[in-house]
């Protein structure tokens, strides 16, 4: 499952570098070191919004929504989710072959006694011992599920799960999709989605289909009072490939400065079509592509602002996916993944600048928390991204 501007600056703005640092959650002394880099013509690491997220502002803790006089809470405790794709392990572990939760009953118990209060799904599957069986992706399943969600206090606030590969879209496909809105609405979702983004093409020709597919999709899912969203992974902040000469293929091969996700935003119904953010990949897409070519042959700079799209496309992103980093810039990707608020990505500068909190659903997620030979891992860190979580606090001015 894994992925512009600034409001205007008054009289006692920060300076230009200034602004850029504090935008983009960049300490002083890592904007000084990136300036340098660059100058020297070498990126040494991906300088473009990483800075330590919880370290430096003495928020570490385990709270559980109490401010304790350190500021004010910035994922409020109702607010406070996981996709169930961080401890699928567990959901799909043989509850008679070992003593800890086990399937989607006890994993939601362990997850409510940590303190969360949503889970988002990543499909409805689990071992075949655990009670309900192995599929639960019916009417009675999520019957089922909506009753242990009530049962420990949780609410389910989205899923991974169907999206038609078809399109125009085949009478199978359409129903297929129609039953998984029934079981949101049975689950009592807000929202439906996808863990993948709208199209892999660079492209702007296969981003309009995208679009008018997704438009469709958007307007079923509306009649059924169900919001659907996106997900992204960093190719979708990618350049769109747009202009210039053309490819043997009559494809173009340079680029607006457009990138790809924020045309989806742009030729997409707001009332029709949501996004959800993963906050990881889209620090991975602000290191990956910070230049593109111009039409006309020039290399041009453009840094990625994760939370400066969310804060003008406002509403649109109503889900997050809070998947933390480590700065690495050996691998390609810029960032290891990591439990939440043990990394890099300073999340207490994201979801101040996005603000809304009473709105947006950031959801833990960490692709790595299951392990071949640690069968607790997933658990215990689902507990540490949720107290760090639960510790986040806007900084005193």
């Amino acid at each position: 499952m894994t992925q512009h501007s600034d409001p205007s600056r008054t009289a006692d703005a920060p300076t230009p570098d200034e602004g850029l640092r504090r935008s983009l959650g960049v300490g002083r002394r890592r904007f000084l070191t990136t300036c340098t880099a660059v100058a020297a013509g070498a990126v040494a690491a991906p300088v473009f919004g990483a800075a330590p997220a919880l370290a430096h502002n003495g928020d570490r803790g385990h709270g559980h929504g109490h401010d304790h006089g350190r500021g004010q809470v910035l994922v409020p405790p109702h607010k406070r989710g996981i996709i169930l794709y961080t401890v699928r392990d567990a959901t799909a572990r043989d509850p008679l072959a070992s003593d800890l939760p086990s399937g989607f009953r006890e994993v939601f118990k362990q997850l409510a006694r940590h303190g969360y209060r949503q889970v988002e799904f990543a499909g409805y599957r689990q071992h075949a011992n655990a009670p309900g069986g192995d599929n639960l992706e019916t009417v009675q399943g999520a019957r089922l599920l909506r009753r242990w969600l009530d049962d420990y206090g949780l609410r389910a606030q989205g899923n991974h799960g169907f999206i038609p590969s078809s399109w125009p879209l085949t009478t199978a496909d359409k129903d297929t999709f129609k039953k998984h809105l029934e079981i949101a609405n049975i689950l009592g979702m807000d929202h439906m989605g996808t863990g993948g983004d709208p199209t892999g093409s660079s492209y702007r020709a296969d981003w309009d289909v995208a679009a008018d597919k997704w438009n469709a999709l958007g307007a079923i899912a509306r009649r059924e009072g169900i919001k659907l969203y996106t997900h992204n992974h960093d190719s979708a902040y990618g350049f769109l490939l747009d202009s210039g000469p053309l490819d043997d293929q009559g494809r173009p091969t340079r680029s607006s400065g457009v990138r790809r996700l924020e045309y989806f935003l742009k030729v997409t119904d707001p009332r029709l079509v949501w996004l959800e953010m993963d906050v990881f990949w889209a620090h991975v897409a602000q290191y990956k592509f910070h230049t593109y070519t111009a039409p006309d042959g020039s290399t041009r700079r453009s840094v990625f602002d994760p939370a400066g799209l969310v804060a003008r496309h406002n509403k649109r992103y109503p889900l997050f996916h809070a998947k933390d980093g480590v700065v690495d810039t050996t691998n390609g990707m810029g960032y290891d993944m990591v439990p939440f608020g043990t990394g890099d990505i300073d999340y207490t500068t994201f979801f101040s600048r996005v603000g809304q909190s009473h709105y947006r659903n950031p959801m833990v997620e960490d692709d790595n928390a299951p392990s071949a030979t640690d069968p607790a891992q997933s658990l215990r860190e689902a507990k540490i991204s949720y107290d760090n979580m639960a510790a986040l606090r806007r900084r005193r001015r």
